[in-house]
């Protein structure tokens, strides 16, 4: 199995990891249950209180639901809306995430060359890495101030615990940040190690460099002069025969012209 086969199915693998975690920081939206409480008064009624960032909830023993929305938006506080504007940030980076990975992915040969593919992908995965960060930091304040608010012995109003949607949340989160991680690993070094492939790399005792265009034209005029200044001594010699010569021949001509 070659090495584009093994990146192939771990691009597979990892697209299917980060479109769970995609479908789970979804599926907090609509889940009541972020935060809840239970109060007991009398033996037979029991009130159970939940709510998530949209709205508040209440039932009793008897199975009985209410729920009420939240109605004013200005009067939230600032985590609350801080929570609602990460969240929804990060369902649309993956969304964009997935759609680039499909484009660059090695199976679905839709986009160009490799090193383009590669590039594609390495955008989608820092969609779903960044994505996944932004749910990640959403769900963790949240759940940090449930835990805070229970363990203050000086908050008096109701104490609430975690509920199941922050729990579906850190795992979603968990994938994406996971699955893009990987996925930015493998195409940046696809992507972007291969620039230094255009230009062959000269080594010089001590030195090792990428020549760009202009440092190659120079160094093809170094090596023109250095061969100039560096020739052999029997070349040398050949050519200050070859001079004397060509003096010997000019000072008879002008000798015999002079006679005549």
């Amino acid at each position: 199995m070659g090495y584009r086969t093994v990146v192939m199915y771990t691009e597979i693998g990892c697209f299917v990891v980060c479109v769970a975690g995609w479908i789970l920081v979804c599926s907090t939206m609509p889940t009541e249950i972020w935060t809840w409480s239970e109060v007991s008064g009398i033996v037979l009624t029991t009130s159970n209180y939940f709510s998530n960032l949209w709205k508040d909830c209440v039932s009793d023993s008897t199975g009985v639901s209410d729920c009420k929305g939240i109605p004013s938006l200005f009067a939230l506080n600032w985590d609350i809306h801080m929570c609602r504007a990460l969240i929804i940030i990060s369902i649309i980076l993956a969304f964009f995430g997935s759609i680039l990975v499909l484009v660059g992915m090695k199976c679905t040969k839709i986009g160009g060359s490799e090193i383009v593919n590669a590039k594609v992908t390495f955008a989608g995965g820092m969609n779903y890495l960044v994505g996944g960060i932004c749910a990640m930091v959403a769900f963790s304040y949240y759940g940090n101030k449930i835990r805070s608010e229970f363990d203050d012995p000086n908050y008096v109003e109701q104490k609430f615990e975690i509920g199941v949607g922050v729990f579906l949340g850190w795992g979603g989160s968990t994938l994406l940040v996971t699955g893009g991680l990987i996925y930015s690993i493998l195409a940046g070094r696809e992507a972007f190690e291969s620039r230094t492939d255009k230009y062959p790399q000269y080594q010089i005792p001590g030195y090792t460099f990428v020549p760009s265009r202009k440092s190659l034209t120079s160094l093809g005029r170094t090596e023109t002069t250095y061969t100039r200044q560096t020739r052999s001594p029997a070349d040398s010699r050949a050519s200050t025969i070859s001079e004397i010569s060509s003096a010997t021949k000019t000072t008879r001509t002008t000798a015999s012209n002079a006679y005549v």
